[in-house]
């Protein structure tokens, strides 16, 4: 993925509450800035967001009583067959790095991940390669407040997702509603990681998290406040950390973002960095995310209000669900592969 970066190596703060006052102006200021930071990193910080801070607190606790588990406990939920974003994911079993075939090692951290809360298989029951994109959700029953703790923060983030998607399609001069009908039947991703305290037997290049770019169109983030973490590939080979205040989520953009609008927006490189006593207890760090990804069968192709008259699209028409299952299979096999 081509890669722009802004001059200064700012991340903007944005407070998108005066796009849902119902006055057009200020609609506009708010989708006006928005675009800028979008078209210059890719990342920004918002506040107005309307997500309840005692809802991230509570998923945080009940999270991380399952990450505390024994590992036997946390593997009887593991995913069995092709349903590969469901269900906890060990240490190690990931690669993100190798989405970009870069030959690292597997990631630091282990993952709790949520599918779709609704029910929308019905609507591509004649499309099979659909089927783990729609498959039926693991939720462990221990802690017992798990379940509700999860359906509740997918909820809150499914709803911030819906007017992020406005206030872009403003600043991309497009109806506000222009994404409503490809993120009807959405298969978005909630990503509970955990970044455990390191046993000491870590192999040489290896992170948190590998360097990578996001797959989906965005991801809306809230990270806890511990040593080492999120940094963002700015200008003159730099890493910047990312740490937002509180009360604000971090938002960037993903490849299909970038794809919609012809590179005009970018999906920005980054990655979760080891912190210098990776082995104290003080170093365990979460991180919540939501990965929106638009229906399976969206069409990822050049938004008209972004190519340049008498341009060609920089890539070809793809559905969300194949750009996606490309993306992830190449994270799992790399992780697979340097396993064995």
């Amino acid at each position: 993925m081509r890669l722009k970066h802004s001059s200064d190596g700012d991340i903007p703060i944005i407070d998108i509450s005066p796009f849902f006052s119902g006055h057009r102006a200020k609609k506009k200021e708010v989708a006006k800035k928005i675009g800028s930071a979008c078209e210059t990193t890719g990342f920004l910080m918002i506040s107005g967001h309307a997500v309840a801070q005692a809802l991230l607190e509570h998923t945080f606790v009940s999270t991380r009583a399952f990450f505390r588990l024994d590992p036997a406990e946390k593997n009887r939920w593991c995913p069995q067959g092709p349903a590969r974003q469901r269900g906890y994911h060990p240490l190690g079993t990931r690669g993100l790095a190798s989405t970009l075939d870069n030959d690292e090692p597997p990631d630091l951290r282990e993952s709790l991940f949520l599918g779709p809360v609704d029910n929308h298989m019905g609507a591509f029951a004649s499309v099979p390669e659909a089927a783990t994109a729609y498959a039926p959700n693991i939720y462990p029953n221990n802690p017992p407040n798990l379940f509700d703790a999860l359906v509740t923060a997918y909820r809150a983030y499914e709803q911030l997702a819906t007017s992020l998607f406005q206030i872009f399609a403003v600043a991309l001069d497009l109806h506000e509603d222009y994404f409503a009908d490809k993120f009807d039947r959405h298969f978005s991703i909630l990503g509970c990681h955990y970044y455990p305290p390191s046993l000491g037997n870590e192999k040489v290049g290896q992170l948190r998290t590998g360097a990578h770019t996001d797959f989906g169109a965005f991801t809306i983030l809230s990270i806890t406040d511990a040593p080492g973490g999120l940094e963002v590939y700015l200008p003159g080979n730099r890493w910047s950390p990312v740490k937002p205040p509180p009360g604000t989520l971090v938002v960037n953009l993903g490849d299909m973002m970038a794809r919609w609008t012809n590179d005009h927006w970018m999906s920005t490189l980054h990655r979760v960095a080891n912190p210098t006593a990776l082995q104290r207890t003080s170093s365990e760090r979460q991180a919540i995310g939501f990965f929106a990804h638009p229906n399976f069968d969206a069409e990822i192709s050049c938004i008209p209000s972004c190519l340049k008259s008498g341009s060609a699209p920089n890539y070809p028409g793809i559905t969300a669900g194949e750009h996606i299952n490309r993306k992830i299979s190449k994270s799992q096999s790399s992780a697979s592969s340097i396993d064995s």
